[in-house]
């Protein structure tokens, strides 16, 4: 019988307030078993380039990471937001280990090609990218990986990489040694029949409703990447995916929001 793992990304929304975050924390450390910890900081890396004098470049909601942007997120992914949450984890008896996807060589990727649009440093994964053996070992010795937006290319190159991307990907390896539950935390209180209401909560989503559900314009814009790398991940054996809000979602244990299955 499979072990239970449970890995939950977190995004700006939480990072940005200390509060949330510190409620936040207090209710991850209190889950059971084997969990993995994936955050992402866009907000405040964009700050910290400000204040550098290096702006942000966007095109279509993603950053162009060009080598100036690449340290400034090195900076601020691996350094001050995964410091202080591990510290924040060491505070709580959560005995958790910063990572990027370089340190032990746990998350490889690959430099996303130039086509229409140059990216920069941005790293693309795939089913090989993610070394099971060796978060499974860091698992094994009690330990809580929280691992930023970085990964690399194994040949000196660090690589800005979507903390949902890396997230999926980590939840999927690690589903051929685990029953494994993937939590996404975002603004909402997961996916809304009606965007404006959040009382219009759908609790459950299986991947035969899915389509009909996006036929009807109940999951449309920015959900249908969202729910469709989901159910790609249930399809690649993850147990089950849970999106909701942070605050709610991972409660006494007990998981609200969307559940999302097979």
């Amino acid at each position: 019988m499979k072990k239970t793992l449970t890995i939950v990304k977190i995004g700006g929304n939480v990072i940005d307030n200390s509060e949330q975050l510190h409620y936040f924390l207090e209710d991850f450390s209190a889950l059971s078993g084997d969990k993995i910890l994936v955050h992402g900081g866009g907000k405040v890396a964009t700050e910290l380039g400000v204040s550098m004098g290096i702006e942000a470049k966007m095109v279509d909601g993603r950053r162009i990471t060009d080598i100036h942007t690449l340290r400034i997120v090195t900076m601020a992914y691996a350094g001050l937001i995964n410091k202080n949450i591990v510290a924040q984890l060491q505070a709580r008896y959560c005995n958790a280990i910063g990572l990027t996807g370089a340190d032990g060589n746990t998350i490889k990727a690959v430099k996303r090609p130039v086509k229409a649009i140059d990216y920069g440093f941005v790293g693309d994964l795939d089913e090989h990218s993610v070394s099971v053996e060796t978060i499974s070992s860091l698992l094994g010795s009690k330990l809580v990986p929280v691992f930023c937006a970085l990964t690399h290319d194994g040949d000196t190159q660090l690589l800005n990489t979507n903390a949902d991307t890396i997230a999926s990907a980590i939840a999927v390896a690690m589903s051929s040694v685990y029953d494994t539950t993937l939590i996404y935390c975002f603004e909402k209180k997961g996916v809304l029949r009606d965007v404006d209401d959040e009382s219009s909560l759908i609790r459950e989503i299986r991947l035969e409703e899915f389509t009909s559900l996006q036929e009807s314009g109940v999951i449309s814009g920015g959900m249908i990447p969202k729910l469709h790398n989901a159910f790609e991940a249930i399809k690649s054996g993850v147990k089950e995916v849970l999106i909701g809000h942070a605050d709610e979602l991972l409660k006494n244990g007990d998981a609200k929001g969307t559940r999302l299955t097979q």
